[in-house]
């Protein structure tokens, strides 16, 4: 460790992405971060260096953690919004010397944190499941209620 108790990680990435990253670093024991809306400025050599293409509308996400936890956030940040990612992302870490406002968590305040933005993706895919599955059973409530609208109908008739 380089004595610094705290760290800021920068991690820059394309316009839509920012929510991954805060998810990664939640999951990773980060608490909270900011979102700052940027426009990338990469010329043609960065592009051909890194072999991709540089979107210029950029999401500068920052986040405080405990220097202890560094190293994990990095590591979920590369992994959810890396270069490798649609996210495209590069995250960076300078040291901070000095914090006010910020109450220490106990590790057990750490594991509810994690347990809890783990249930939130958890819940977050079962949404998506559970939307597809009543899209379906919509469409075949419907099917059902259709031709008996037209069997009521021709006995009107």
């Amino acid at each position: 460790m380089n004595g610094f108790s705290h760290e800021v990680i920068f991690c820059i990435v394309n316009a839509g992405f920012s929510e991954a990253v805060m998810d990664a670093a939640k999951e990773a024991g980060a608490r909270g971060g900011t979102i700052l809306n940027a426009r990338g400025t990469a010329n043609k050599e960065a592009e051909s260096l890194f072999h991709i293409a540089v979107q210029p509308e950029k999401e500068i996400v920052m986040i405080l953690v405990d220097a202890k936890i560094k190293d994990d956030v990095l590591h979920a940040l590369y992994k959810k919004a890396g270069l490798d990612t649609m996210g495209q992302g590069i995250a960076f870490t300078l040291p901070v010397d000095n914090v006010v406002g910020l109450t220490p968590w106990s590790p057990e305040a750490i594991a509810a944190a994690k347990a809890a933005a783990a249930e939130k993706a958890a819940a977050e895919k079962g949404e998506e499941e559970s939307t597809s599955i009543a899209a379906r059973l919509t469409q075949k409530m419907a099917a059902i209620v259709r031709p008996e609208k037209k069997a009521e109908e021709k006995k009107d008739d």
